[in-house]
């Protein structure tokens, strides 16, 4: 129970800035008092200048509605820690113009941050590599935004959609996750019109809208949506056992391929082979590869050698 009434306040502030809506009996007992003190404390958020909206109904809910300036966030050290760390990912992230912008309030956050909390953002900073770099398709952070403010408040949402041959569709989705792979954003959703599961690329998604039309979340056949996500693209894409040689050392090819296909293999102190398999498009593969900037050979497959050697007549033939 928290007897401190500044303590409570801000406790019970934390938890109305998550996107739900609480109900009474549920606040009441996260914080430990009667729902008479939670109604009490509601009305000096409001006196604060907190925009705190309550529903009517035999429980009562409450919940934070945008106003006219945005509130001073209240995070705990689980919360602050995670923020910073998601933010310094931005940087390289596969998200339209947010690099800058995580930097930016990155350096807010940091600046305020107490010093254990910066000493866990810094080990968890350093423990950890992507295991894919950001050169995916770009994506406007306001498209990701209204998909995961209705995966979070459990919201239909609607949007136009072009499947990997150009077909154009109109899906209406009970949205469950989303699914970052590193270059790519996923949505996980319940199709209404297909009455299935469906993984949706969201580089290929446009005019998303959350409904307000709220469902009653379903069970997901794999339990898990990066799971749902791998086994739908194994199913969907043809996997190439991939083996290239390039005449650099092997820790120049890592820090250009950062854990693509693998780690490099020394052949010699100036020579290293990278065999690994991946779903990617081979085309996409010869592109990736011509941007090592060495001289590569490919040994397999075949197809592979053969793309490459199209774009290296292709890029020839642009300067004749």
């Amino acid at each position: 129970m928290t007897t401190d009434t500044p303590a409570r306040l801000l406790q019970l502030l934390s938890l109305l800035q998550t996107p739900r809506e609480w109900p009474g009996g549920e606040l009441a007992e996260r914080l430990g008092v009667s729902r008479r003190t939670v109604r009490r404390d509601v009305d000096r958020l409001r006196e604060l200048g907190y925009p705190v909206q309550a529903s009517k109904g035999s429980d009562g809910g409450y919940r934070l509605v945008a106003g006219k300036a945005m509130p001073p966030l209240v995070l705990d050290d689980e919360e602050a820690v995670a923020i910073a760390v998601g933010l310094r990912a931005g940087a390289g992230h596969a998200v339209a113009g947010v690099e800058e912008a995580s930097v930016r309030a990155l350096a807010k956050l940091e600046q305020v941050l107490p010093s254990r909390l910066r000493h866990r953002v810094a080990t968890l900073q350093t423990a950890t590599t992507a295991l894919t770099g950001g050169d995916g398709p770009g994506i406007a952070p306001e498209t990701l935004t209204v998909m995961a403010s209705a995966v979070a408040g459990r919201e239909k949402l609607r949007f136009a959609y072009r499947s990997g041959d150009g077909e154009a569709s109109r899906r209406l989705t009970e949205p469950y996750r989303l699914v970052s792979t590193g270059r790519r954003w996923y949505l996980v959703a319940y199709d209404l019109g297909r009455e299935d599961w469906r993984t949706f690329r969201v580089d290929r998604v446009s005019e998303p809208f959350a409904t307000g039309a709220r469902f009653a979340p379903r069970e997901l056949p794999t339990g898990s949506a990066a799971e749902f996500l791998r086994r739908s693209i194994r199913r969907q894409q043809e996997t190439y056992e991939v083996t290239v040689e390039f005449e650099a050392p092997a820790e120049a090819v890592a820090a250009r391929l950062r854990g693509w296909l693998g780690a490099p293999e020394p052949l010699d102190a100036d020579r290293c082979r990278v065999r690994g398999a991946t779903g990617d498009p081979l085309e996409w593969v010869a592109v990736r590869l011509a941007l090592v900037g060495c001289e590569f050979s490919v040994r397999g497959p075949g197809r592979l050698a053969q793309y490459v050697r199209e774009l290296g007549g292709r890029l020839t033939r642009a300067v004749e």
